[in-house]
């Protein structure tokens, strides 16, 4: 257990759909703790998962389980290794927009009407302004992920490049994993609801509502850039070592993995 003080807290200048976060910062590890539900389980699967794949470990945030002492509470969370050196800067594509165009990405791409143009834009002006000439394989990768883990929060202030010394751009790695396996138990997903019902209610944010429409237009644009080698026996292993939650949440987790691997059985080689 980690306890927590309010001196390791942080603002969340990053916003949410489903509201503020607990998250701290100490010794350069980050931490979060749950908030609509299990959070903390599905960052800590999700990550563990993306070691089978075809990514590299630079290409996105590994998380570790944590119980977390706040206060007089004790949360279920995660923690992270800050990526970032000592002179970078994260910065997320709505606040790059907004400083370079005067308006934010979200208002950008939303008054475009055409789903496939509302990704070109994201990743031509994106290109533009950091001269990261790959950052349509970047987004088919963060799509990829997105659709198959139902990352219902993957918003323009959730994308985001790293500014290294105040001179060049570079990727990200891609992180903000908890909105995804229908973790939000408290509001939208209630573990009383049925599974898939809940899983074809899961609507996408990043230029349009449904997951595998965004996928669709971002492999057309960019090609298939990201495999999965996880098998079944692998998702019970990463889940057997889970600790902290209730059965039924274990449960309900492989299961939505299950089906996702049933449903995206092109993206397993």
């Amino acid at each position: 257990m980690i306890e927590l003080f309010d001196t390791d807290k942080k603002e969340n200048n990053r916003k949410s759909s489903k509201g503020n976060q607990l998250k701290w910062e100490k010794d350069g590890i980050w931490y979060k703790a749950d908030y609509t539900g299990y959070e903390g389980l599905s960052e800590y699967v999700i990550s563990h998962l993306l070691m089978n794949s075809t990514l590299e470990d630079s290409e996105y945030v590994s998380y570790e389980q944590e119980d977390i002492k706040y206060k007089s509470n004790i949360y279920m969370g995660v923690s992270s290794k800050n990526f970032l050196n000592s002179n970078d800067q994260l910065i997320t594509l709505e606040r790059l927009f907004q400083s370079i165009y005067g308006i934010g990405l979200n208002s950008m791409v939303y008054r475009t009407e055409d789903h496939e143009e509302r990704l070109k834009i994201i990743v031509s002006k994106t290109q533009e302004i950091t001269g990261l000439n790959e950052f349509g394989i970047y987004m088919s990768k963060l799509l990829t992920i997105d659709a198959f883990f139902l990352n219902e929060d993957r918003h323009t202030h959730n994308i985001a490049v790293i500014l290294r010394d105040g001179v060049k751009y570079d990727y990200c790695p891609i992180f903000d994993q908890g909105a995804g396996l229908l973790a939000d138990t408290k509001m939208d997903y209630p573990l009383t609801g049925d599974i898939y019902e809940l899983i074809d209610s899961v609507k996408a944010k990043t230029f349009c509502q449904d997951f595998d429409e965004q996928l669709d237009i971002a492999e057309k644009l960019y090609g298939k850039n990201l495999k999965f080698h996880f098998t079944k026996k692998d998702v019970d292993k990463v889940l057997n070592d889970v600790f902290g939650y209730e059965k039924i949440v274990i449960d309900r987790v492989r299961d939505v993995i299950y089906e996702q691997m049933r449903k995206y059985q092109y993206l397993f080689s």
